[in-house]
């Protein structure tokens, strides 16, 4: 006998103009092992359909005529006890629209099995079914916003107004100062000047090197090449945080 599913007793809700995108999504829920999948092609008929009937999950298509997908979102938002809501469509412009409206998540037709079961995997964690997600900074890309989880950066930089988040692969500008982030990242991150803030998980070497011709301290940090400076106020913790992973 197989795994059981954690949501094989959800009840859910397809909304889609398109009968045969409906019924695809329908099978693939069924895949994934919910048991009760409901399918409806008009927005009015769902928001009749879910005043009388629970449902833990809405899953609909944002264009569609009459009343839209983003429209219905904002019904439910009104509900006491309002099913979570995970967006499909074929254009990608609706995405920051969908996070207003606190999509769980956002998928692009053709809805793929592997994100299908991703986002339902994402509506267990706020459910409390499943341990809770990695935590991520939230960086927006035109207009997309984008998870980054803390295992994959490496170190933020504050410059003029700007905090830069830095990955192996790429920066990304964030909204918040850098005091906001050491809060917010508590022990996941230490500060090694008053400008820079480094991943914990990160450090791999604490070194002296010569810089204009002055011993300077700076650290080695995983998948980067560059060596950061480090203050001598903030050499003792960064020794601290290294000693702490011998």
């Amino acid at each position: 006998m197989g795994a059981v599913s954690p949501w094989q007793d959800w009840r859910a809700l397809v909304v889609d103009d398109e009968p045969l995108a409906c019924e695809r999504l329908r099978q693939l829920l069924r895949e994934q092992g919910l048991q009760h999948v409901y399918c409806l092609t008009d927005s009015r008929q769902a928001m009749s359909w879910l005043a009388q009937n629970p449902a833990d999950i809405v899953l609909a298509d944002i264009s569609m005529p009459g009343v839209s997908g983003l429209e219905l979102a904002q019904q439910l938002r009104r509900q006491p006890l309002a099913p979570q809501l995970i967006f499909t469509t074929a254009h990608e412009q609706y995405a920051v629209s969908a996070f207003e409206l606190e999509a769980i998540d956002y998928l692009l037709k053709p809805v793929r099995r592997e994100r299908l079961r991703q986002a339902l995997e994402r509506a267990g964690r706020q459910r409390g079914d499943a341990p809770q997600p990695e935590a991520s900074f939230t960086v927006r890309q035109r207009d997309r916003l984008l998870p980054i989880p803390f295992s994959q950066a490496r170190y933020l930089k504050a410059e003029l107004k700007y905090v830069t988040l830095v990955t192996p692969d790429a920066e990304y500008l964030l909204d918040e100062t850098l005091i906001a982030l050491e809060q917010r990242l508590g022990d996941a991150a230490v500060r090694i000047h008053r400008n820079c803030l480094v991943m914990r998980h990160a450090l791999r070497e604490l070194f002296r090197a010569s810089a204009d011709g002055e011993e300077q301290w700076q650290v080695r940090l995983a998948d980067i090449g560059q060596p950061l400076p480090v203050s001598r106020r903030q050499l003792a913790g960064i020794k601290q945080c290294l000693h702490q992973q011998d």
